[in-house]
């Protein structure tokens, strides 16, 4: 199923606009398989007139640690970035191609690529916060068992719009999100796998607490929902404007939706409610350390 969906904004002050894939896709245990479903909804996108397109966590494999190290390449070099590279340059597509294994020298990430409409590689975020929780009797799971934490905040630029990039589990730290907005970020994106514990719980309050926090756009790409045994994702990968509303929600199955993304509502909500201006940072303040 493929939509376009408008959003809508008063014009206060000439900002640039773009289009926005999201691109909630089926995941297998064949690489290859992955590999060419992600291209194709690359192209399919381009064809929806999208100038960005977002590709979920892990969309080249499985989601679990026993799986990282058999799926993990090196970056740019391995065939999923050559093919990611390719895409964006055949589709002249900014692509931010969600999470794949990464492998550098004896260590193991889970990292976001993001390649230009030239395919070339622009930023690289390895997952910050690592997915560690034991929930009795529901879910438990350790990232840290085979990944290494990234050390860095990530941004890019695209048509004026500054893009913070997380992945999944650090968009519970609000802190991470607030260093992307004191950097002036209108638009904040999570490739991220919740499951079924935390899914129903969590995902759409964090995506409109940290649009309503930071007044920005949060896109969160998911798997689509999986069967059988192992890690199943929640889905429902979302679009939330900076009023905290949620523009589209693609379910469970495997999903392409475009928006039209129009960077004015992002200054309209900073100057009608100037939270930003208001802040006491004479008492508090989140600072960034590197």
């Amino acid at each position: 199923m493929q939509r376009i969906l408008p959003v809508f904004s008063s014009n206060t002050r000439s900002m640039s606009s773009f289009r926005l894939a999201l691109a909630q896709l089926s995941v297998g245990t064949d690489k290859s398989s992955n590999i060419d479903n992600a291209v194709s909804h690359i192209n399919q996108a381009k064809k929806q007139e999208a100038d960005v397109v977002v590709l979920p966590e892990c969309f080249n494999s499985p989601y679990g640690t026993q799986h990282f190290k058999k799926y993990a390449e090196a970056i740019p070099s391995g065939e999923t970035c050559a093919a990611l590279s390719k895409a964006a340059r055949d589709n002249k597509i900014l692509v931010i191609g969600g999470t794949i294994p990464e492998r550098d020298d004896d260590k193991l990430y889970n990292t976001c690529t993001v390649w230009d409409s030239e395919g070339k590689l622009i930023a690289k975020h390895r997952k910050m916060h690592l997915f560690d929780i034991d929930i009795k009797d529901k879910m438990t799971f350790f990232e840290s068992e085979t990944l290494s934490p990234g050390d860095d905040i990530t941004i890019f630029e695209f048509r004026g719009c500054k893009i913070g990039i997380g992945i999944c589990y650090d968009i519970r730290f609000e802190e991470m999100a607030k260093l992307y907005r004191n950097r002036g970020c209108h638009m904040l994106v999570y490739p991220a796998a919740f499951n079924l514990t935390t899914g129903p719980l969590h995902w759409e309050l964090l995506q409109r607490s940290r649009a309503n926090d930071n007044q920005c756009f949060v896109v969160c790409v998911s798997p689509a929902r999986g069967k059988g045994p192992g890690y199943i994702a929640w889905g429902h990968s979302q679009l939330t404007s900076p009023w905290a509303r949620v523009i589209c929600d693609l379910g469970t199955e495997q999903n392409l939706e475009v928006a039209e993304i129009n960077l004015e509502e992002v200054e309209e909500v900073r100057s009608q409610i100037p939270i930003s201006n208001q802040r006491r940072t004479d008492i508090y303040d989140t600072i960034y350390k590197k």
